[in-house]
């Protein structure tokens, strides 16, 4: 059974995103020393443009092979003009209002969501799935969530998008691991309790 990842950014108070889902202010710790813990453990979740641009768009995938994201997530990179923002992976973006797919290799999940991730978990492989965002659909899938990787970032956002967009449930996790940056960014892995 493969693994379901949250692999997420979010500030220390939980926040994904600002009220309209912006993170961009998350940017400015995304330094050297972070850098290549993205390129040497988690290449794949950095977009083949910024691949490109960092010059390790050839880096094998260490964690993952296929990419959730939902429309909001995905929306992003389409209004900047890219239509297969992780074409190192298989892409599934879960849309009930997009309609068709605008690249050969975005799949879209139009319904039953949590049976189409069940049946990506139920394949035979080495490698796991990344849900990359955001808050609502991380929030109909958390109880397929088996493991949280969780960038906090040194800041304070007050109010904004939560990182589960669900009602109050509590589901327990263990935590695997913490590792600190110099720029105050810790990135904490946890595994679901069963």
């Amino acid at each position: 059974m493969r693994k379901l990842t949250y692999f997420v950014a979010c500030s220390i108070d939980g926040f994904i995103g600002d009220p309209n889902g912006d993170a961009s202010s998350m940017m400015q710790y995304v330094n050297e020393e972070f850098l290549e813990f993205l390129k040497t453990e988690y290449p794949e979740t950095v977009s083949a443009e910024g691949r490109a641009v960092l010059n390790f768009h050839d880096a094998e995938n260490q964690q993952f092979d296929t990419v959730i994201q939902g429309r909001g997530s995905y929306q992003v990179g389409l209004d900047a003009g890219t239509t297969s923002p992780y074409g190192h992976l298989r892409e599934y973006v879960a849309s009930r209002s997009l309609g068709t797919s605008p690249d050969p290799n975005v799949h879209l999940i139009t319904d039953d969501l949590v049976g189409a991730v069940r049946a990506l978990k139920a394949e035979d492989g080495d490698l796991g799935i990344w849900l990359c965002g955001g808050s609502q659909l991380a929030g109909e899938l958390l109880d397929e969530v088996d493991e949280l990787v969780i960038k906090t970032y040194p800041q304070v956002y007050g109010k904004g998008m939560p990182m589960f967009g669900t009602d109050f449930a509590v589901t327990d996790f263990t935590l695997d691991s913490v590792r600190t940056f110099d720029n105050g960014v810790l990135v904490r892995k946890y595994s679901r309790r069963r």
